[in-house]
C-alpha cells in the first residue's frame, strides 16, 4: 500500500480538514472575523476544487476512498455551491443582521468535507462518516440564529428525524455486512454476484430508506417543510443544493456499484418512492402560501424526477440523474439568493403577497424569478427542461415500467406548474403593497441574475461540456 498515495488521492478532503482547523484557530483567537475570514474559507473550497478536478484517479484506504471521474465531477459541483454559499448568500445576509459570526464558514467547509467524502465513499464505513459528517453540521447551520425560536425549532426537527434515519442507515449496512461478509462495494458486488440473499436486501432497503431521508424523498420528507421554513434562508439556499447532490452521487454509487444484481429489486423501490415524491411535491404545494415551505415541496417533486433518472440505470440513467441534480442546484441556489436579497417593511419576503408587484418595484429580480419558475415547470429551453429532458429519455430507454413512471411524473409535472405560474402572475399583475422594498446587496442580487442567465440562455452553451463531461463522470454504471 502506497501511503503518500493514498494522501494525494484525499488531497481535497485534506485540504478542507486543515482549513476548518485553522480557520476555527483563527476565529477563536480573533477579536473580530470580517470578509478577509470568509473570503479565506472560500478560498480553501476553490483550491480544493481544483485538486479533485485534476488528481490522480485510484483508490485509498483500502477502497474506502474512490477517486474517479464521478467523484470530481461531483466534488467540483459541491466545492463551488458551498463557496457560494458562504459569499456572497450567507455574509451579507447575516451581515445585515449583525450576526455574521466566524462559525458559519467553518460549518460549510465541515459540510462540503462531509459530502466530498460521500461522493468518494467505497465502503459502508466511509458511506456513513460522510452522511454524518455533513448532517452534524447542517444540523448546526438549520439553527443558527439561537434567539429565533423558528430557527432553533428547525434544527431540532432536523436533528431528531436526522438521528432516526442515521439508526436507519446503521441497521442496514450491518444486514449487508451480515450477510455478504464485507464493507466494500466491490467485495458487496462480488458477494451478490449469483443473486443477493434475503437478509442483503433488506439491508439494501434500510439504505435506501436512510438516503431517502437526506434528499427528503417522500415518504422521509416530513422534516423539510418545517425545516426550510424555520432555517435562515441562506442556510436553506444551500440546504436544497450541494447536499442533496452529494447525497444522491452516493445513492448512485451504492445502488450500482455494490448491488449490480440486485438491479430489479432497487428499481422497483426507487420508482415507489419517486413518484411518492413527484405526487407529495405537487399536491401539497398547492396549498402553501409560505415561498420557503412552497419550494419545500418543489424539492420533493425535483427528488422524485431525479430518483427515476437514477431508477433508470446504466450510464445514462445515472448521467440523467447527474444532470438533472447540477441544474437543479444552480436553479435553486438563484431562487434563494432572491428571497435573501428581498425584504419589505423590515422583513424578509417570504410569501406570495409579499412578491405582489415586484414587477413594477425590482423587474430585475423579478424577470430572474421569473426564469427560475419556468425552469423549475420544465418548460423549454430553460435550464430545468433539459435536466427533465435526459431523465425522462433515460427513463423511456429502460423498458416499461420506468417509461409508466415517467407519464406519471409528467403528469405531476402539469399539477405543479399551478403555483409556479401562481407566483408569476403575482408578481406580474397584482398591486404592490404599501411598505415598499429595502435596497437589496449587490453581490446578493447579481448572483440572482447570473444564476438566471444560466437558466436561459447559458445553459445552452453549457450543455456542450457538461453532457459530455457528465457521460464521462457516470461510465462507471455501465
Amino acid at each position: 500500500m502506497n501511503v503518500s498515495f493514498d494522501y494525494l488521492l484525499a488531497l481535497p478532503e485534506l485540504i478542507l480538514a486543515g482549513s476548518a482547523l485553522l480557520l476555527i484557530v483563527w476565529g477563536a483567537y480573533a477579536r473580530r472575523t470580517g470578509a478577509l475570514f470568509n473570503h479565506a474559507a472560500v478560498l480553501a473550497l476553490i483550491v480544493a476544487a481544483v485538486a479533485a478536478a485534476i488528481g490522480p484517479a485510484g483508490h485509498a484506504f483500502g477502497e474506502g476512498l474512490l477517486a474517479d471521474d464521478w467523484a470530481g465531477f461531483s466534488k467540483v459541483v459541491i466545492f463551488l455551491a458551498s463557496a457560494v454559499a458562504i459569499h456572497p448568500l450567507c455574509d451579507e445576509w447575516f451581515a445585515r443582521r449583525d450576526d455574521n459570526r466566524f462559525e458559519l464558514p467553518v460549518l460549510i467547509v465541515l459540510a462540503a468535507l462531509g459530502m466530498s467524502i460521500m461522493a468518494s465513499a467505497g465502503d459502508l464505513i466511509s458511506l456513513y462518516v460522510g452522511i454524518e459528517l455533513h448532517s452534524l453540521a447542517l444540523y448546526v447551520l438549520a439553527a443558527f440564529r439561537r434567539d429565533d425560536a423558528k430557527s432553533s425549532e428547525a434544527g431540532l426537527k432536523y436533528f431528531v428525524l436526522g438521528a432516526l434515519s442515521s439508526g436507519l442507515l446503521l441497521y442496514g449496512a450491518s444486514l449487508v455486512y451480515g450477510y455478504t461478509g464485507s464493507i466494500s462495494f466491490t467485495g458487496i458486488a462480488a458477494a451478490t454476484q449469483g443473486g443477493p440473499s434475503v437478509g442483503a436486501i433488506f439491508g439494501l432497503v434500510f439504505l435506501i430508506c436512510g438516503i431517502a431521508f437526506k434528499v427528503s424523498a417522500a415518504p422521509f420528507h416530513m422534516w423539510t417543510p418545517d425545516v426550510y421554513e424555520g432555517a435562515p434562508t441562506p442556510i436553506v439556499g444551500f440546504f436544497a443544493g450541494a447536499p442533496k447532490l452529494a447525497a444522491m452521487v452516493l445513492f448512485a454509487r451504492l445502488l450500482t456499484q455494490a448491488f449490480p444484481s440486485a438491479t430489479e429489486q432497487w428499481r422497483e423501490v426507487l420508482i415507489i418512492i419517486a413518484l411518492l415524491s413527484v405526487a407529495v411535491g405537487a399536491f401539497a404545494g398547492l396549498a402553501q402560501n409560505n415561498l420557503k415551505r412552497l419550494w419545500a415541496y418543489s424539492s420533493i417533486a425535483n427528488i422524485g424526477y431525479a430518483l427515476i433518472g437514477l431508477a433508470a440505470g446504466g450510464q445514462a440513467g445515472v448521467q440523467s440523474m447527474l444532470l438533472f441534480m447540477v441544474l437543479y442546484t444552480i436553479d435553486v441556489t438563484g431562487f434563494f439568493a432572491i428571497l435573501a436579497a428581498l425584504e419589505r417593511g423590515g422583513r424578509p419576503m417570504e410569501t406570495f403577497d409579499d412578491f405582489a408587484g415586484l414587477m413594477r418595484e425590482r423587474p430585475g429580480l423579478a424577470l430572474a424569478m421569473t426564469a427560475f419558475c419556468l425552469s423549475a415547470l420544465g418548460l423549454p429551453p430553460f435550464s430545468g427542461f433539459w435536466g427533465k429532458f435526459y431523465v425522462f429519455k433515460a427513463a423511456l430507454g429502460a423498458g416499461p415500467v420506468t417509461t409508466w413512471s415517467a407519464v406519471a411524473a409528467l403528469v405531476g409535472s402539469v399539477v405543479a406548474a399551478y403555483y409556479y405560474l401562481r407566483l408569476i402572475k403575482v408578481m406580474w399583475l397584482d398591486p404592490p403593497p404599501e411598505t415598499a422594498i429595502a435596497p437589496s446587496p449587490g453581490p446578493t442580487v447579481a448572483l440572482a441574475y447570473a444564476t438566471a442567465l444560466f437558466a436561459l440562455p447559458v445553459v445552452m452553451a453549457a450543455l456542450i461540456w457538461l453532457d459530455p463531461w457528465s457521460a464521462t463522470a457516470a461510465a462507471f454504471a455501465r
